[in-house]
């Protein structure tokens, strides 16, 4: 009786980590901004944010010499004017290592105040939502592949056999 609980403990431990492999996930990135030159003067943060595109769950980190700078989010006026008198948020965190979470799908503002700002320390970006998966095409009978035509063969009797299986264990247990 113990041999059997253990093997369906195996089994079920099998099964949920299969499926939580063939779950897609949607990675995050975590931007470093300004790369290797990180949040300072004389960088160009127009051209860095440029090629590369911001999605939702993303994220920003701002590396910088915390005892001159800081990293404030401000609105597209106080952007342009380099005005860091009214933030939505300062991010700074006093250690120089900030990271801001990307998880509102609009454009964001950041300045450095201090009068940097006026030295090129600014960034804006768009966040978008991430882009749909690829669709797959139509079936087609005449060319479909042998593995697409045994897909909805196989997944319905998998399902109830992970129930049944799940059953079992419950049972058991």
């Amino acid at each position: 009786m113990e041999r059997s609980k253990v093997m369906m403990v195996v089994v079920v431990a099998a099964v949920a980590f299969a499926l939580v492999v063939m779950v897609p996930q949607a990675d995050a990135t975590r931007y470093i901004v300004g790369a290797n030159m990180g949040w300072t003067t004389n960088v160009n943060y127009t051209i860095w944010a440029q090629s590369k595109h911001f999605y939702n769950g993303d994220w920003l980190f701002f590396v910088y010499d915390r005892n001159q700078m800081n990293v404030l989010e401000v609105n597209k006026t106080d952007y342009e004017s380099c005005n860091s008198d009214h933030p939505l948020h300062n991010w700074t965190t006093g250690a120089g290592r900030d990271v801001v979470p990307l998880n509102v799908t609009r454009h964001y503002y950041f300045i450095s105040g201090k009068g940097f700002c006026y030295g090129g320390m600014k960034l804006a970006v768009r966040v978008e939502n991430p882009p749909p998966p690829p669709t797959s095409s139509p079936l087609n009978e005449k060319s479909g592949s042998p593995s697409s035509m045994y897909r909805g063969r196989i997944v319905l009797p998998a399902v109830f056999a992970i129930g049944a299986l799940w059953d079992a264990f419950v049972r058991v247990w």
